[in-house]
């Protein structure tokens, strides 16, 4: 099955942060707070994606206030931090939405990601992963994490089910 048929399926985008969200980099100031970058344009495909009903989490292994800051202001609420097994909080995910694998599209980059990049029914990579990500993935971004990679999935998605006029019609004129 081809990209495009299994995105026509997605009723849930996972989202890891470190090198998807962001481009992998962790920036301490002098105090000891963490900084991250995430891209704007991410961030609208997000809203974007949400808008037409698919519903976004991220499941990250490392705790960030910065993250929690971001899933607010784009208005995610499913957010698992310090998720060491990553495929629990996918588990958990998938049960409380009913959701099955092949309703799930996951984007990663490292080795923790491979479990829920297994099990989803789209899996995605960034073209930093790492090659066994890679080599899993049904697909690789040809934007890096934490500059377009997400948006671009996210306009897959919507493009395949056929949302992308009704997600862009408020600013065609």
């Amino acid at each position: 099955m081809d990209v495009q048929e299994k995105a026509k399926k997605i009723r849930l985008l996972i989202l890891d942060v470190d090198g998807v969200m962001t481009d992998g980099k962790i920036v301490y100031t002098d105090s000891g707070q963490e900084l991250k970058f995430f891209d704007s344009r991410d961030g609208h495909g997000i809203k974007m994606l949400m808008r037409t009903g698919v519903d976004v989490a991220i499941i990250t292994g490392r705790i960030s206030p910065a993250v929690e800051h971001r899933a607010a202001n784009l208005g995610i609420s499913m957010v698992y931090q310090k998720a060491i097994n990553k495929i629990d909080a996918f588990n958990e995910i998938a049960a409380r939405k009913c959701f099955s694998d092949a309703e799930i599209c996951v984007v990663g980059d490292d080795l923790p990601d491979l479990p829920v990049l297994r099990r989803a029914g789209l899996s995605v990579a960034v073209p930093g992963a790492v090659d066994e990500v890679r080599r899993l993935a049904d697909y690789t971004t040809r934007h890096s994490g934490g500059s377009g990679a997400v948006r671009e999935i996210c306009e897959i998605i919507m493009k395949a089910q056929g949302a992308w006029q009704t997600a862009t019609a408020r600013y065609v004129l």
